[in-house]
C-alpha cells in the first residue's frame, strides 16, 4: 500500500518546466504531433524528442507485462515519454487467431498511457503486413474511432516490412492510412520501409504524398556490425531529403536481439539520435534472457523493479532516460 502511494505522489507531482510554464505530462508539454518541413514537431513546431520503451511482442514472455502497473512505473519510474504497444499479428495466439483478446490487451495499455499524459505508438507487430491487408485495415478502423483526435496516440502500421519493395510497402500503407484518415483527421501514422525499416534512403526518393502528418519509422541495433556508419548514412541522407524519421525500435545489442553490447556503439547511435533530435523507441519489456531484454528473469510482472531485477541493458536505458527525460 505505501509502495502505491509514493508511486501516485510521483506520478502526480513530477513536473517540467518549459519558458516558465509548468506541465505535468509529456502530451501537456508537446500537444498534438504534426509533420512540418521534414520534420515531427510539436505544438508549437519544435521536434518533441520523445524517448521510451517498447513492451515486447504482446505474446509469450512480454505479454505478462502489458498491464496497467507497468505503464505507471514507466512513468514515474523510468521517466518514459512514449511507450510503444507492440500487438503481435502472425504468430500463434496474435491477432489473427485471436483479435478480441489482443485488441483488449493493447487498449488497456493504450489507456493507460493516455492517463499517465505520456504518447503511445500503436504498433502493428507484423512482418508480413502486406498479407493481412484486410485485418490490419479492420484494427486500424477501430483503433481510429476510438482514439480519433487524442493526441496521445500514434498509428504505427507495418512493423518492419522484410524483403519487399517499397511499391508493396506503400500499396499497403495507402491503404491503411485511407482507413485511418476516415476516422482520425490528424494524428500522426509511423510507415515502414523495407529491409526492417532501413531503406529509408530508398523511400525518400518516393514518399507517400497526398495524406497530412505521416512520418516513417527507422531501425537499428546499436552493437549489430552491419548497423554503424553505412546505416547512418541512409538515415541521414533521408533526413537530408526531408524524410520525417521516427524510431520506433532500437536495441542495445545486435539484430537477433542477442550478441554483444557494445557501449562505445550504443554511444554513438544515442548521440546521433540527439544531434538529430530523432524520437525513439528501445526494445524492449521482457524477462527473456536476451541483450536486448530489460528485465531479469522472473521480474515482478506490476513493475517496482529493482536495480537487481534489472538487466544490464535495462540499467543504460533507465540511467539515460531518466537524465535525458528530466
Amino acid at each position: 500500500m505505501i509502495k502505491k502511494i509514493i508511486l501516485a505522489a510521483i506520478i502526480c507531482y513530477t513536473s517540467l518546466t518549459v519558458f516558465g510554464q509548468s506541465f505535468s505530462t509529456a502530451v501537456e508539454k508537446n500537444g498534438a504531433l504534426h509533420v512540418e518541413k521534414g520534420r515531427v514537431v510539436n505544438q508549437n513546431g519544435i521536434p518533441p524528442q520523445l524517448r521510451g520503451i517498447s513492451f515486447s511482442w504482446s505474446i509469450w514472455q512480454g505479454q505478462k507485462y502489458y498491464n496497467p502497473a507497468v505503464v505507471d512505473w514507466l512513468s514515474a519510474d523510468f521517466k518514459v515519454s512514449i511507450i510503444r504497444a507492440a500487438m503481435a499479428v502472425q504468430p500463434e495466439n496474435g491477432y489473427l487467431q485471436q483479435p478480441l483478446m489482443q485488441q483488449k490487451l493493447i487498449t488497456t495499455v493504450i489507456d493507460r498511457a493516455i492517463k499517465n499524459g505520456i504518447y503511445v505508438l500503436i504498433d502493428w507487430h507484423d512482418h508480413n503486413s502486406n498479407l493481412h491487408i484486410a485485418q490490419s485495415k479492420q484494427f486500424f478502423t477501430a483503433m481510429a474511432q476510438k482514439y480519433n483526435g487524442v493526441p496521445n496516440v500514434i498509428y504505427e502500421i507495418w512493423n518492419e516490412p522484410e524483403r519487399v519493395t517499397w511499391d508493396t510497402v506503400k500499396n499497403y500503407s495507402v491503404q491503411v492510412i485511407t482507413a485511418i484518415r476516415k476516422y482520425d483527421a490528424n494524428n500522426l501514422i509511423i510507415v515502414g520501409s523495407p529491409h526492417w525499416d532501413q531503406d529509408v534512403d530508398i523511400v525518400a526518393g518516393d514518399p507517400i504524398t497526398g495524406f497530412n502528418n505521416i512520418a516513417y519509422s527507422f531501425h537499428f541495433y546499436a552493437s549489430d556490425p552491419s548497423h554503424q556508419a553505412a546505416l547512418r548514412a541512409k538515415a541521414d541522407k533521408a533526413i537530408k531529403s526531408g524524410l520525417p524519421l521516427f524510431i520506433t525500435e532500437w536495441g542495445v545489442g545486435e539484430a537477433n536481439g542477442n550478441g554483444v553490447f557494445n557501449m562505445e556503439e550504443n554511444k554513438t547511435w544515442l548521440n546521433w539520435m540527439e544531434d538529430n533530435k530523432l524520437s525513439w523507441t528501445n526494445w524492449n519489456i521482457t524477462d527473456k534472457e536476451e541483450t536486448t531484454a530489460i528485465l531479469q528473469p522472473n521480474a515482478p510482472q506490476n513493475g517496482g523493479w529493482t536495480d537487481g531485477q534489472l538487466t544490464s541493458a535495462g540499467k543504460y536505458i533507465r540511467e539515460k532516460l531518466r537524465r535525458l527525460n528530466k
